[in-house]
């Protein structure tokens, strides 16, 4: 059973302490994309960038380590895996001894990249470091102080989404009153995004509608970005076309999406405030 109604989401369950991969819990990709009608060849490329801000270990003599983690699983991966079963596993190296981060290191680009079905890249960041994080917000113009009247909360609207063919830019906005819901228990998952392209001018106040639309709707953070990208793409024919968003996080994870039309694109990861 890989569907998120089988995994451990939203289900009371015992918490664990020693290490145990059996806990993490993949779910195809493919169902959700075929909402989209893709298949086959993806028409973007990307990565899911994950945080993981409560993991610890125990060293060989038994004193507790902490570290941020950082995953990054790219889009061609054939699953992605379910956020409760990622808590859940990373919890069970609480009380597992290790010999030091390389060999946590490895056991998580072992473990991770079984489940989702592809390399990921695992990096991690030692407490002495932690005092050079800074806050980060995405880069671009904030389109929500737009004056627009909206109505439409319940589902995705691509019909809002318009451009002016006569005049082509190169822009880059941002909004961080993207809203959606999770598909198995309805919490909120909350987000900021932002957009860059080059093509045709995007309609703004048509664009701050559709996002605002996917506020009551429900689906994982890796499909909203992929619909929006979608949308977009199929609506405005950007020449390129880049989509990221940065969610809060939840169970001390945070998961932020990218796609984009260039293959050698590579996001960096700035953590926001909300973040």
């Amino acid at each position: 059973m890989t569907s998120a109604e089988h995994s451990l989401l939203g289900k009371s369950v015992a918490y664990r302490d020693e290490y145990d991969a059996s806990l993490l819990f993949p779910i195809p990709r493919a169902a959700k994309r075929a909402e989209l009608g893709l298949s086959g060849a993806l028409p973007f490329h990307g990565v899911d960038i994950w945080n993981a801000y409560e993991l610890s270990w125990l060293d060989p003599r038994g004193k507790p380590v902490v570290a941020i983690a950082e995953f990054r699983v790219p889009a061609t991966s054939p699953n992605i895996i379910e956020s409760k079963s990622f808590k859940l596993y990373l919890n069970t190296f609480a009380q597992t001894r290790l010999d030091g981060a390389d060999a946590v290191m490895q056991r998580l680009r072992t473990d991770l990249s079984a489940a989702a079905g592809a390399a990921v890249g695992v990096r991690l960041q030692a407490a002495a470091d932690f005092a050079h994080e800074a806050l980060r917000e995405l880069d671009g113009e904030c389109l929500d102080g737009i004056d627009v009247d909206i109505a439409d909360y319940d589902a995705p609207r691509p019909d809002y989404l318009q451009a002016d063919a006569t005049t082509v830019v190169e822009e880059t906005l941002v909004s961080h009153l993207l809203k959606s819901n999770c598909p198995v228990t309805g919490q909120p998952d909350w987000a900021s995004l932002q957009i860059r392209y080059r093509g045709p001018r995007l309609d703004r106040a048509g664009l701050l509608r559709y996002l605002v639309s996917f506020r009551r709707h429900s689906d994982f953070h890796e499909q909203c970005v992929e619909r929006i990208w979608c949308d977009l793409q199929e609506r405005c024919a950007p020449h390129y076309l880049a989509v990221y968003a940065r969610y809060t996080r939840r169970g001390g994870l945070d998961i932020n999406p990218f796609r984009s039309s260039e293959a050698a694109e590579l996001p960096g990861n700035p953590r926001g405030a909300r973040q």
